[in-house]
């Protein structure tokens, strides 16, 4: 929505001016967002309202600090090195997880695309249309728009598909939640009465797991660049992010609640099948165009969240492989980059398309991979976040390190749980609060370690002199940088995570395989 030219040092002091800026700067934070309220989380929202109500709200905002946190690293580290994070983890960290950071990523966005085409087939059948044309004609659509060579105009159908997201607040005005009730859920915590804690909390960590995915830190950050957003226009699109943190929570919030006016009452309270399941009871109890709304805002979410995880991919590739990876590229000048978009695409519809291809398993698959392999990418982003050869002065300060390193312990106990609920499905719920209460206990311990330590460090006092000005200071070429040294803690620390992401990977393949072997 406009342009900024390079040579621009304008101070922006009037308002008009700097509205013009966000303007053109808006998209990254809004894209990210919006394409996180997928089919999936579609799915997960409207299974809390439906059988929980409105008690499971208060859990959407604990979850902005989290999506602040992380995404504004990433801008950060996009903006000052100009470089894609899997090239990041590749040159800092060594090959094995370089090729680690890109293999699980393949893996689970080629999965998290194939819940994309699910969303839209449901919408697709709730409206009435073929599936099989539907679905081809979306993928196609997406790659198209993809594949033009200029940047700003798949950026502004993008910005299309977020404002399709807005279609749910009409059916929240439709389906007239009571607002006392739901302003208790968001700001009073608690977990629904005469449900087994188990279940609860399985769908409390599925929130997380829906709203907070590895494939949005490898986007975004490879995006800001593609963009070509630089350093002294961080602070709008700090703006851009917080904006489509807005988006998000009132998205879910809207369909947490006006599922839980919607079903209140009614036999399908309690007993959530899929996103059709909802439409329809939207559609029965509601008015039957708040069925068409939640339908098209179901194909909407799937498309925008289709493009932004496939194009996530196609980015780590083309960092770890070399190839040219821009939308500013036309096909023929990015043949790598654009072959496995379109083919990430193509392959996921046609996955849809298959009769009787187990899409229950796919989907319970992506959140659990998602949830084993989140915390691994956190832990790369703040030490990321902390190497002062790639970040310089824009590295992450005590305080901000320290809440990173409390929403990454939460993250690994969250996974540790999701891994066993798959592992073994009858946990019981004493068994899960017995796994918090011992993984808090141990990240206090390592805590209060790590501030001790840093107590007896001595200061370092000197600066560089490159460092003065934030605003200008870029990460010199990778090759030019010294290797980070790691600590003994830290090593100790990565061949740890490395032990636990490839045991709880392969535990939690084969239990999937098992149960589609059974189906």
């Amino acid at each position: 929505m406009g342009t900024i030219r390079l040579d621009d040092s304008d101070t922006r002091r009037r308002f008009p001016r700097r509205l013009k800026t966000l303007l053109a700067i808006v998209g990254p934070g809004l894209i990210v967002m919006v394409g996180d309220n997928d089919a999936g989380a579609f799915s997960t929202y409207s299974q809390a309202g439906q059988n929980y109500g409105t008690s499971l709200l208060w859990t959407l905002l604990l979850l902005v600090p989290v999506l602040y946190l992380n995404q504004e690293m990433v801008l950060r580290l996009g903006a000052v090195t100009g470089v894609g994070h899997a090239r990041l983890i590749l040159e800092r960290f060594g090959r094995f997880w370089g090729a680690f950071s890109v293999i699980d990523l393949f893996l689970l966005n080629a999965l998290t695309i194939v819940t994309e085409f699910i969303g839209i087939s449901l919408g697709l059948d709730y409206l009435g249309i073929p599936r099989l044309p539907g679905v081809l004609v979306a993928a196609l659509l997406v790659i198209a728009s993809a594949s033009t060579g200029s940047f700003r105009r798949f950026e502004r159908v993008c910005l299309v598909l977020v404002a399709g997201s807005l279609l749910l607040v009409p059916i929240f005005l439709l389906a007239h939640p009571p607002l006392g009730r739901i302003a208790t859920g968001f700001f009073i915590p608690g977990l629904p009465p005469h449900a087994p804690l188990s279940t609860v909390m399985l769908l409390v960590i599925g929130i997380v797991g829906t709203t907070v995915a590895p494939w949005q830190l490898f986007f975004q950050q490879s995006y800001v660049i593609d963009k070509r957003i630089t350093p002294r226009f961080i602070g709008y699109e700090k703006v851009d992010l917080w904006i489509g943190i807005v988006i998000v929570v009132v998205g879910a919030g809207a369909m947490i609640s006006f599922t839980a006016a919607a079903f209140a009452g009614h036999p399908e309270a309690g007993n959530f099948t899929d996103a059709l399941g909802v439409a329809e009871g939207l559609g029965r109890h509601v008015v039957p165009i708040a069925g068409v709304l939640f339908a098209i805002a179901l194909i909407d979410a799937s498309i925008i969240g289709a493009a932004a995880v496939g194009l996530a991919t196609s980015y780590a590739l083309g960092d770890v492989l070399g190839l040219k990876h821009s939308l500013h590229r036309k096909p023929k000048e990015a043949k790598g980059f654009y072959a496995v978009f379109g083919a990430l695409l193509l392959v996921s519809a046609a996955i849809v398309l298959i009769p009787g291809s187990p899409l229950g398993l796919i989907t319970t698959g992506v959140q659990t991979l998602a949830g084993v392999l989140l915390p691994s990418a956190a832990v790369f982003l703040l030490l990321l976040c902390n190497d002062r050869e790639v970040l310089g002065p824009w590295v992450n300060g005590p305080k901000l390190n320290a809440c990173t390193s409390a929403v990454v312990a939460v993250l690994v106990l969250l996974s540790i749980v999701l891994t066993a609920s798959v592992l073994f499905p009858d946990i019981s719920g004493p068994t899960i609060v017995l796994i918090l209460e011992a993984g808090a206990g141990i990240t206090v311990g390592i805590g209060v370690v790590a501030v001790i330590v840093r107590l007896r460090r001595p200061r370092d006092e000197t600066r560089p002199a490159e460092c003065i000005e934030r605003t200008t200071w870029r990460m010199p070429p990778l090759a030019l940088l010294r290797r980070p040294r790691l600590s003994i803690g830290r090593r100790v620390g990565l061949g740890v995570l490395r032990g636990y992401l490839l045991l709880a990977m392969i535990l939690v393949v084969v239990r999937i395989f098992q149960l589609a072997v059974a189906h």
